[in-house]
C-alpha cells in the first residue's frame, strides 16, 4: 500500500518511467530476426549514403565481436564436457556407439560437401577498403603436427591461447570421465560425478543465458559492423551473400540426397517415401522454429510411427541435436571458403582443408541445439585455420555479413540436423534388427 501511495503522488515521475519501460520492451518484444535484418538493411544503407563519416560508428559492432570471443571457451568447455557426460556408458555399447558413428561420419561428409559447394560458387567479397586487417595469413602446419597438437601438454596454456582442436579433445575425454563416474558403483565417486555434471551443466545453462543477451545485442553490432564494411567497400560485395545463401541451401538439398536418401534407401534397404513421409513434420518444424531441442517432441513422435523402439529414439534423438550438426558443418564449410577467399584472396589448400574437416565435425559437436548457435561454433573453425576474428579486420567484417543473413541459413542447418537424427536413428534400429517394420507396409 506504501508503494501505491508514494506512486500516486509524484504521477509525474513515474508516467516517466513507464515510458522508459515501455521503450525498452518494445526493443525487446520486437522479433530478434527481424530487427538483425533491420540492423543488416540500416547498416547498409548507412555505409553506402554516409561513406567514411559513419566510420565513428565502428567500436559498437568492435564491442559485439569481443563479446562473442568472450564466451567462445566457456561454452566450449561447459557444452562439451556436459555433452559427453550425458552418455551412459551402458549405451556406449549397442546403440551408442553405432550411432555416434554415423553421427560423426555423417558431419564429416557434411563439412565437405560444405568446402565442395564453397568451392564450386566461390562466394567472395571484396574487402580492401578495411585497412586494419590481420595482417598475416598463418602457414597451414602439417597434418601430423595438427593431430599431435590435439593432445594439449598444459590444458590451462590451450585454453589461454585458444587451441580449439585441444580444448575440444580435452572437453570430450573430461565429459566421458564424468559419464563413467555418474555409473559408478562407489557412492564417493557418483556422487563426486553428479556434482561435476550439475556445476558444468550450470555453467553451460549460464552461458546459453548469457549468447541470449548478446543476441539482444546483436542488431546495434551488426548494423556498426555491416555498415563499415558498406562504407569502405561500396555495394560490390551484395551479390556474394547470395553466392553463399545458394551454396549453403544447395548443400543442404545434396547432403538430404544422397547422404539420408543413399543411408535409408541404399544401407538401409528402407522406403524412401516412408521415410520422409514422417521425416517432414520433424523437418518443417526445424525450419520454422530454428531449434533441433525444441523439435525434439515431433521427432520422437516421427520415430514412433516409424517403428523405432523407444530405447533407442529416446537416446539417440537427444544425444543427435547436442551431436549430429550436418547442416551446421556445411555452413561452416561454405562460410570459410567465403570468408577466406575474401580475407586472402584464395581458397584452402588439401591440408587446410583437412584441418577445416576435423575442427568443423568437432565443433559440431558441441553446438547447441538452439537457434543461432552455429554462428558461434562458426568462430572455432575460422580459429582453426589462422582466421580469427578480430575486431576491425577484414574477417570481423566478412563474419559480420554473415551474421546478417545467419538465421535464414540457420533455418535450412536445422532441418537439415533433425532429418539427420531421425536418419540416423531409423538406420540403427534397423541394423540391429529392432525397427518395426509392420510401420513400413504403405
Amino acid at each position: 500500500m506504501g508503494k501505491h501511495r508514494r506512486g500516486s503522488n509524484h504521477g509525474p515521475k513515474q508516467t516517466a518511467k513507464h515510458g522508459v519501460k515501455k521503450w525498452y520492451s518494445w526493443y525487446f518484444d520486437f522479433n530478434l530476426l527481424y530487427r538483425i535484418l533491420i540492423g543488416l538493411v540500416l547498416g547498409f544503407i548507412l555505409g553506402l549514403v554516409f561513406k567514411e563519416k559513419i566510420l565513428w560508428i565502428a567500436p559498437f559492432g568492435d564491442l559485439f565481436v569481443r563479446l562473442l570471443k568472450m564466451i567462445m571457451m566457456p561454452i566450449i568447455l561447459s557444452t562439451l564436457i556436459v555433452g559427453a557426460s550425458s552418455v551412459s556408458p551402458a549405451n556406449l555399447g549397442k546403440v551408442g556407439i553405432r550411432v555416434i558413428v554415423f553421427y560423426i561420419l555423417t558431419s564429416a561428409v557434411a563439412v565437405i560437401i560444405g568446402l565442395l559447394m564453397g568451392t564450386l560458387f566461390r562466394p567472395t567479397a571484396d574487402l580492401s577498403g578495411i585497412v586494419e586487417a590481420t595482417g598475416k595469413e598463418a602457414a597451414p602446419p602439417s597434418i601430423t603436427q595438427t593431430l599431435l597438437n590435439i593432445i594439449p601438454t598444459s590444458v590451462a596454456q590451450v585454453v589461454v591461447n585458444e587451441s580449439i582442436l585441444a580444448v575440444i579433445f580435452f572437453a570430450l575425454v573430461f565429459g566421458m570421465g564424468i559419464s563413467y563416474l555418474r555409473v559408478s558403483p562407489h557412492e564417493r565417486l557418483k556422487k563426486g560425478g553428479e556434482v561435476l555434471y550439475t556445476f558444468f551443466d550450470g555453467i553451460a545453462e549460464v552461458m546459453m543465458l548469457i549468447i541470449k543477451g548478446i543476441m539482444q545485442y546483436a542488431p546495434i553490432g551488426v548494423l556498426s559492423l555491416v555498415a563499415v564494411v558498406f562504407a569502405s567497400n561500396g555495394p560490390k560485395v551484395i551479390g556474394s551473400l547470395g553466392l553463399v545463401t545458394a551454396a549453403c541451401f544447395i548443400g543442404y538439398a545434396v547432403h538430404i540426397i544422397l547422404v539420408y536418401g543413399g543411408l535409408i534407401a541404399c544401407y538401409g534397404g528402407l522406403s524412401l517415401r516412408r521415410y520422409f513421409k514422417e521425416a517432414k513434420n520433424p523437418f518443417i518444424t526445424a525450419f520454422v522454429t530454428r531449434s533441433s531441442n525444441g523439435t525434439l517432441p515431433v521427432s520422437m513422435q516421427a520415430a514412433q510411427n516409424l517403428g523405432i523402439p523407444k530405447d533407442i529414439y529416446s537416446f539417440s534423438l537427444p544425444l543427435g541435436a547436442t551431436l549430429n550438426m550436418d547442416g551446421t558443418a556445411i555452413y561452416q564449410g561454405v562460410c570459410t571458403v567465403f570468408i577466406a577467399l575474401s580475407v586472402w584472396g584464395r581458397a584452402f589448400s588439401i591440408p587446410e582443408m583437412g584441418i577445416i574437416v576435423v575442427t568443423a565435425t568437432l565443433a559440431s559437436i558441441g553446438t547447441a541445439g538452439v537457434p543461432g548457435a552455429g554462428a558461434i561454433m562458426l568462430l572455432l573453425v575460422l580459429d582453426g585455420v589462422g582466421l580469427p576474428v578480430i575486431a576491425g579486420s577484414p574477417v570481423a567484417g566478412a563474419y559480420a555479413m554473415i551474421l546478417g543473413i545467419d538465421a535464414l541459413l540457420d533455418m535450412g542447418r536445422t532441418a537439415l540436423n533433425v532429418t539427420g537424427d531421425l536418419s540416423c536413428t531409423t538406420v540403427v534400429a534397423k541394423k540391429m534388427g529392432q525397427l518395426d517394420m509392420s510401420k513400413w507396409k504403405t
